[in-house]
């Protein structure tokens, strides 16, 4: 029963998310050096319009700056850190702070959606709630206000940042608590 207890959390750890904190302005370059070694690596992206005084740019940048997400593979940490832009791998105590799957899976179904997402103050508070209806049905966050539009918040608890998805209010009702 133990020895199935140890395969049961090596296989947890396997499939399990984890964060890294990179050099600024490194995170695209780490994830692709991750990916060319083997590692499954998640780098959401927004699209920002950028104005200067003789054009405007479109940038692909990252939703959480100087943070890329790596699944599995705790056994190959030495590889993940001597990576190039990599500062560390983020722990909670002496163990790897793991990211629940859900609030990857929320982060990466509003990205690959149609919707305009951004980067978003972390908010703890306010009211919770799922979404009822179109392509993001069934994924919580926190509804909040700004300029007459509703945005949903979705939150990364272990990196305290979040990102907001813009959603029609009555598209939402209240999470179960």
């Amino acid at each position: 029963m133990a020895t199935a207890l140890g395969m049961d959390a090596a296989m947890q750890d396997e499939a399990a998310w984890w964060a890294l904190y990179t050099r600024h302005q490194h995170e695209k370059t780490v994830a692709d050096m991750l990916s060319a070694k083997g590692f499954e690596v998640f780098l959401p992206l927004y699209e920002s319009m950028r104005r200067w005084k003789d054009r405007n740019k479109l940038l692909s940048l990252p939703l959480f700056p100087c943070y890329v997400f790596v699944r599995g593979a705790l056994d190959r940490k030495l590889q993940v850190v001597s990576t190039p832009g990599v500062h560390m791998i983020l722990y909670r105590g002496e163990q790897v702070a793991l990211i629940p799957e859900a609030e990857i899976e929320a982060i990466r179904t509003t990205v690959e959606g149609p919707f305009h997402v951004e980067p978003h103050p972390y908010l703890k508070c306010g009211e919770r709630v799922r979404v009822t209806r179109g392509s993001l049905e069934g994924v919580e966050g926190v509804l909040v206000r700004k300029k007459n539009l509703y945005r949903l918040v979705l939150s990364v608890d272990m990196l305290a940042q979040s990102v907001a998805v813009e959603i029609n209010a009555s598209d939402v009702e209240p999470a179960a608590a």
